[in-house]
């Protein structure tokens, strides 16, 4: 019997309609797909223009700009649901969950109705460059130039582990515009990779996610228009950055208990089957106390995220609490994955079960996002 898990309490009837609808799209074009994804490490471009003719892009983007004009509670269903069908590779949430909103939120009128609405329907990918070679957490350390020049900027720099990086037609791009300024001295910029100057390094070959393209970036006096300036000034981009980053640690929250669930589920379905000594692996003490820790780690995990879901549709979650929720479940979700791996004896070891694939995945969910040092940094603040 798989995990009972009562409708959370930021849903309604609408909301779980329209889980039928990511429900399907998943295990129709995710799932079949993971192994072919992983060894071209990238999805089917054709995918993201599949994902906007049915309306999974830029959920909750008004519809003044062709979005879906919903709430983050719609973006929060389609990624439950891509992580039940136990896809890692679709980069689905930094495109709608974070790019969009970037562009919504700081760019002139006249770019988001001309952005967005490529956004949505799947004709642009989106990805966000803020990591650098030299610089992970520490944002302020970014070496990427911007200059201005006349009515344009001219972009200097490198990025690395950026996902949707090979198949992005538009990047946020942090960089410097005052290099002495520290942080006051980000920006962000929105830059479509058709401009000149502009190169995609490796494919990045990584422990886990594989069929997700995470790539470098080169800017080499890469030309785009002032208007292309995220905000009315320079300098606000570290603010921008920080105002941003609740709602993207709070989709890797989402995905980290959704998974966590499918992970038990999974067991259970397996030790139940299994049997060894002449009886169901789940029959011994070890395998159901290991199990019922898991299903609470999961159930405690399910009430937190869910109380911060709800705080963030009210545009209450701050950023301790983001920093909170995302240390919880991703600290969580690694340690039940690897006990529940265990209980797979040796077929979890092998990569044609998705418990193996999962227990390589999850574990970048504590570096992403911000490393969850940098989380503990940013909660004690608060103490």
């Amino acid at each position: 019997m798989p995990l009972q898990l009562p409708t959370s309490s930021w849903s309604d009837s609408d909301i779980e309609e329209f889980r039928e609808l990511a429900r399907t799209f998943c295990q129709k074009e995710l799932t079949p797909n993971q192994e072919r994804w992983a060894q071209q490490k990238e999805v089917d471009r054709d995918l993201w223009r599949k994902a906007g003719d049915v309306g999974l892009l830029g959920l909750s983007i008004p519809e003044e700009y062709g979005g879906g004009g919903g709430t983050f509670a719609h973006e929060a269903v389609l990624l439950e649901e891509q992580s039940r069908s136990g896809d890692s590779a679709w980069g689905v949430s930094v495109h709608s969950g974070i790019v969009n909103h970037y562009v919504l939120a700081y760019a002139a009128d006249e770019k988001k109705r001309e952005w967005l609405p490529k956004l949505v329907s799947g004709e642009w990918v989106g990805a966000i460059a803020m990591t650098e070679p030299g610089t992970g957490s520490d944002l302020q350390g970014i070496k990427t130039r911007a200059v201005r020049d006349g009515d344009e900027y001219v972009l200097n720099g490198s990025k690395t582990f950026i996902t949707n990086g090979a198949q992005a037609d538009f990047v946020i791009v942090a960089a410097k515009t005052d290099p002495d300024a520290g942080a006051a001295g980000v920006s962000l910029f929105g830059v479509p990779t058709s401009s000149e100057g502009f190169r995609r390094g490796r494919v990045l070959d990584k422990i886990g996610m594989k069929g997700q393209d995470t790539s470098e970036l080169f800017f080499d006096d890469v030309r785009v228009p002032a208007a292309n300036l995220l905000g009315d000034a320079e300098g606000q981009g570290f603010i921008q950055l920080m105002q941003q980053l609740p709602q993207e640690r709070l989709i890797i929250a989402v995905t980290a208990v959704a998974g966590m669930e499918a992970a038990v589920n999974q067991t259970l379905e397996y030790t139940k089957e299994r049997t060894a000594f002449g009886r169901p692996i789940f029959g011994f003490q070890n395998t159901k106390f290991k199990l019922a820790e898991a299903a609470t780690e999961a159930a405690a995990s399910r009430a937190f995220l869910d109380q911060c879901v709800e705080r963030h549709l009210k545009g209450e979650l701050d950023v301790q609490s983001a920093a909170m929720i995302k240390l919880w479940t991703t600290d969580r979700i690694n340690r039940v994955v690897d006990e529940c791996l265990q209980l797979f004896g040796g077929y979890g070891y092998m990569n044609e079960y998705p418990i193996a694939r999962a227990w390589a995945d999850v574990r970048v969910t504590r570096i992403f996002g911000g490393t969850n040092e940098i989380m503990k940094e940013i909660i004690a603040r608060s103490l």
